[in-house]
């Protein structure tokens, strides 16, 4: 899925664009997942919360990214006896997200902002990602730059023909997806890691890809870096 407010295919290009991750890059994910988890265990109880996790985790498995609402659309089916789940969705559309956005995050962008376009590149669903975007602030922090794709990496012709640029840097907390993206790229796009939630800091997972041109124990640590710092930080793997 692509969603964007503006229309990028005749886009001029761009000598530099910063690319960033949403999910435990900019928003802290992990604190979010557990607030969920917690609220919808007292709301239904701990058998129908793991009836709906489980859905969850079959739904992210078929499809390739995780539905939240799917998975609650799915659960309601099993339990039409269960009024509160219908109230669910209203905690989870309401639910408060631009509290959990990283220390920095928002200075990380306008400060990137000073060398080259921002843009978001992320994963996710039709509905509940947008949204996620949106409600943060962070649609209106790239200038309405976002992408949403299924497997972003597996979409990066479809990326350079909306955000078109000599150099990208790639700002993500998944090891997999830079080291994935490197591979097409080269040394077009600088790789950037920040060490912030569990996949970033599961030691099997990191040690299974090439490490990234820069790495840095969180999203605010960009601060210190300049454009040519970002450029020069570029290798080929």
């Amino acid at each position: 899925m692509v969603s964007s407010e503006h229309n990028h295919q005749e886009a001029a290009q761009q000598d530099l664009i910063f690319l960033f991750d949403v999910d435990n890059t900019l928003l802290d994910n992990d604190s979010v997942l557990r607030e969920w988890h917690a609220h919808i265990e007292q709301k239904i109880g701990p058998e129908n919360a793991k009836r709906y996790w489980d859905i969850h985790n079959e739904l992210r498995d078929s499809l390739g990214y995780v539905d939240y609402l799917g998975a609650l659309q799915r659960f309601r089916l099993e339990r039409l006896d269960a009024p509160a789940v219908l109230w669910l969705s209203t905690y989870l559309l309401n639910y408060p997200l631009s509290k959990h956005l990283f220390n920095d995050a928002l200075a990380v962008l306008q400060h990137c902002r000073g060398f080259g376009e921002t843009a978001i590149l992320s994963d996710g669903d039709a509905v509940l990602q947008p949204h996620k975007i949106q409600s943060t602030g962070l649609l209106a922090a790239v200038e309405g730059r976002v992408l949403i794709y299924v497997h972003k990496e597996r979409m990066l012709d479809e990326m350079q023909q909306h955000f078109p640029a000599r150099h990208y840097v790639m700002v993500d907390d998944k090891p997999n997806i830079l080291a994935a993206m490197k591979q097409v790229l080269g040394s077009r796009l600088t790789t950037v890691f920040p060490q912030q939630g569990h996949y970033a800091l599961d030691p099997a997972n990191v040690s299974a890809y090439p490490n990234a041109d820069i790495t840095v124990a969180n999203i605010g640590d960009l601060l210190q870096y300049d454009k040519a710092a970002f450029l020069n930080a570029a290798q080929t793997q």
